[in-house]
């Protein structure tokens, strides 16, 4: 297969520095990082507390967006000894001010308005100093370059789109930074192999960064910290970067593997946290509602309601993302052309999140399919196993 074939190619040197030193580094410094940060939240009082939409019984700290920046910018530091780090200023800066966004809508609550205000701004920053747009369909229904007047209404869209859905997807124990580990793998395959060293470094020290959060906020109970919306602006930042820069009409990854569709890859890639905000968003519009309200509405509230565990919930939602992912993936290597991979990924997007909502939605709960599915939501509360058990003393001691 053709990205195995690039994947293999790939020199020592670029798999050391440009994958393997960011990723570890940035783990092992958010490891050592989540104690302090704990405690230091605690000390704060910066708690989520419970309430009648929420799913958590007890107050939690929700500080762990300031763990992960801290394992991605120390992270880059320490691997500027063997790659010029000067090249990541710009996504740096970019997640940074997101992340003092997300703390202040955190502590203080800002309105949806001046959120996306600022969220604009932050995508100009990036467009105008990394000279990344959204401004090439790259064969998309017969559409290649498109003109300014397009692509910068498409980019603010788009990349607002992107940073909500990812914000609106943090539900559930581990599903937000779950499906961010997932993405930033995924992109970081692509521009490894088409030798996007710059990039490439940014995937591995966000994947590195997010792998200790997750794993505390999946199996911690003293350890447990929310990402809260300092988190989920910083990731849903980073997303819209490597989106940007897959799809722009200079993109490396379009440029070394011209049959694939970039712009079907990256919404199959974050295919659930888009269909699933689409479909809310479209929802609470027709009910008169702005499209900002909080409710209970999304795919992973579904299988809270059917009886899955958080676990089990996350896993439901991050394999359905993958097998989007894999669909895509499938129609690619069977040389399908960029339309058909899009309507693939669309269509696959689609009944992942609305089919789904809507057919569990109108089930009897009497009949055999719906109890079928209550059964396997028994099935994945696994708290009281001894896997979980051990996983969950390991972090707590951490």
């Amino acid at each position: 297969m053709e990205i195995l074939h690039y994947l293999i190619d790939l020199g020592w040197r670029l798999w050391l520095v440009g994958i393997i030193l960011p990723f570890v580094i940035s783990m092992v410094l958010v490891f050592m990082v989540h104690p302090f940060v704990v405690r230091v939240a605690r000390k704060m009082s910066a708690m989520d507390e419970p309430d009648e939409r929420k799913l958590q019984e007890a107050p939690v700290p929700v500080m762990g967006g300031v763990a992960v920046i801290w394992g991605i910018i120390i992270g880059a530091g320490a691997t500027s000894v063997f790659f010029n780090s000067y090249a990541l200023f710009t996504s740096i800066v970019a997640i940074t001010v997101m992340l003092y966004v997300g703390m202040g809508d955190d502590i203080i609550g800002l309105s949806p308005i001046l959120r996306l205000v600022i969220e604009v701004l932050v995508i100009g920053f990036v467009v105008k100093m990394d000279l990344v747009n959204m401004n090439d369909f790259h064969g998309l229904f017969g559409i290649h370059k498109l003109p300014v007047y397009l692509s910068l209404p498409l980019v603010a869209f788009g990349g607002c789109g992107i940073i909500n859905a990812i914000n609106m997807i943090d539900g559930v124990d581990g599903l937000s930074s779950g499906l961010c580990i997932m993405a930033s793998m995924a992109f970081g395959v692509f521009f490894c192999a088409s030798h996007d060293g710059t990039m490439a470094v940014m995937c591995a020290l966000s994947a590195g960064a997010l792998i200790p959060f997750f794993l505390h906020n999946v199996f911690g109970k003293r350890s447990k910290m929310f990402i809260g919306d300092s988190g989920t602006l910083m990731m849903g930042m980073l997303m819209t970067i490597f989106t940007l820069h897959t799809v722009d009409n200079t993109s490396r990854v379009a440029y070394n593997f011209p049959n694939m569709g970039v712009v079907a890859f990256c919404i199959s890639v974050l295919s659930v946290p888009i269909f699933d905000t689409l479909r809310v968003m479209t929802g609470r519009i027709m009910k008169g509602v702005s499209p900002f309200h909080a409710d209970k509405s999304h795919l992973h509230h579904l299988f809270i309601e059917i009886g899955f565990s958080h676990v089990g919930t996350s896993a439901c939602v991050i394999m359905l993302n993958a097998l989007n992912i894999f669909c895509w993936f499938v129609s690619y290597q069977l040389g399908a052309n960029v339309t058909v991979q899009f309507l693939v990924v669309v269509f696959v997007g689609y009944m992942n999140t609305s089919g789904i909502y809507y057919i569990v939605r109108r089930m009897n709960h009497d009949r055999h399919p719906y109890k079928v599915l209550k059964r396997i939501a028994e099935l994945s509360h696994v708290e009281t196993g001894p896997f979980y058990k051990g996983m969950r003393r390991l972090m707590d001691r951490m």
